[in-house]
């Protein structure tokens, strides 16, 4: 697929105009990481996508069952070994300890459960807790959806039986969790008032934020004694995170109270990127919402808007999330064998919803889209609509389909509407038995 110019073709003046005042209204950098940085349409010049329905050998994909058989499995191999890196399995000794079995939250609205999972099986081995809501009136296993969070448990809701935890700070040690998350706390009595649980896991209990720290969290297990790392195909960051949401989704298929097949994953920035990973990779998730997740994520990396490959892997930012092989096309991003229209396509037929900020130019939401609309002709096998209009839409429209899009007016990552929205997906998308 060739595009050129594709802002200039595909936007309405109006939102035209709007974009390139969210760049003075943000005054976002021009230079990161002594790399500069493209917010002007007319600069973003033509790219060509690499083909979806296509396989390796050239065959035509025409059907689901060719797309699941087939093709799909060779993307999944592609960003294995390209982008994330290949992961373990499950481990043999994972156990889960529910030390909270059913306390009364938010004045009798929610039953509290909170379980700690242990990666190796040992006591001080690498873990994670787990909090997970559900409602107090429930008459069967409920669907839910899980949170990748930024802080612990402990920082996110108000509710003082939950156990503090501990969270990774700037001096890359860790301390005990804040009275408060910097991103303000959940409201999730409408999950619950409309039949749904909410579950919440801190991302630095799987693996911390920092290269420095990888012998911390779960890739220290699979290291090779010695060695910081083991191959260009190793698993980074993200892939582990990803992992993690994948050992949560483990217990809740052990738990009489959630509906296993219907667990949604909810992640902001580079834990968007992780649930799109995670989704795409575990298709045990039945629906992923990913917000802000940019260069990495649902933003077409060939399109040269906002944050690159070149970017996201200079050496001083984060390389460590992905592996090594994702940072040989920093300078080279046409020979890049994926984009981010075939991640999204992974997730088909399953339910998949961006939500983008209008201001957040350097995550590109107009990327984000346009990759839902390269990616709908896969979406399409399976009988859905998919993304039609070339236009991207206004902000706060909801475009309410498999896969779905919504802008903010707003920046980066969640806005206090968001979650209004994010139910009515859910609400339309995942089943309750």
């Amino acid at each position: 697929m060739k595009i050129r110019n594709t802002i200039c073709l595909f936007v309405l003046p109006a939102l035209l105009i709007s974009f390139t005042a969210g760049a003075q209204e943000r005054n976002v950098p021009d230079t990161v990481a002594g790399i500069p940085v493209n917010y002007d349409p007319s600069c973003i010049g033509e790219y060509t996508l690499p083909g979806l329905l296509v396989t390796g050998s050239g065959e035509k994909v025409n059907s689901a069952e060719a797309w699941m058989q087939t093709r799909r499995t060779e993307i999944l191999e592609l960003f294995r070994e390209y982008q994330f890196g290949h992961a373990p399995g499950r481990p043999e000794d994972l156990r889960f300890e529910v030390f909270e079995e059913g306390a009364s939250a938010f004045d009798g609205k929610a039953l509290r459960r909170q379980v700690t999972v242990y990666f190796t099986g040992e006591e001080e081995g690498p873990k994670m807790d787990l909090l997970v809501y559900l409602p107090a009136n429930r008459q069967g296993p409920v669907p839910l959806l899980l949170y990748l969070s930024f802080t612990a448990n402990w920082s996110m809701f108000d509710d003082p039986g939950i156990k503090r935890g501990m969270v990774w700070n700037r001096d890359q040690e860790k301390v005990p969790a804040p009275e408060r998350s910097p991103f303000g706390r959940f409201d999730i009595i409408p999950f619950l008032e409309s039949g749904f649980g909410f579950a919440s896991v801190y991302y630095g209990d799987i693996e911390p934020d920092f290269a420095e720290r990888i012998r911390y969290g779960i890739r220290s297990v699979y290291l090779e004694p010695g060695r910081e790392q083991t191959a260009d195909n190793a698993w980074g960051a993200i892939g582990a995170w990803a992992w993690g949401l994948s050992r949560a989704m483990d217990y809740f298929e052990t738990d009489p109270d959630v509906q296993a097949s219907q667990i949604a994953i909810l992640g902001a920035s580079r834990l968007g990127k992780t649930v799109l990973w995670a989704g795409a990779r575990d298709p045990r998730f039945a629906l992923v919402i990913a917000s802000c997740s940019g260069e990495g994520g649902a933003a077409l990396s060939r399109r040269n808007f906002g944050e690159t490959i070149a970017h996201l892997t200079a050496p001083t930012r984060y390389p460590y999330q992905f592996c090594p092989n994702y940072g040989k096309f920093a300078g080279r991003v046409h020979a890049f064998p994926v984009d981010a229209h075939m991640l999204i396509s992974l997730m088909a037929p399953r339910p998949l919803l961006l939500q983008t900020g209008r201001t957040d130019l350097w995550s590109d939401p107009e990327g984000e889209y346009l990759a839902a609309l390269a990616a709908s002709p896969v979406y399409r096998l399976f009988g859905e609509t998919g993304i039609t209009e070339e236009a991207i839409p206004e902000p706060g429209r909801f475009i309410n389909r498999i896969p779905g899009y919504y802008m903010h007016e707003g920046g980066h990552g969640f806005a206090k509407e968001d979650f209004s929205i994010f139910l009515a997906y859910l609400k339309d998308h995942l089943q309750t038995e």
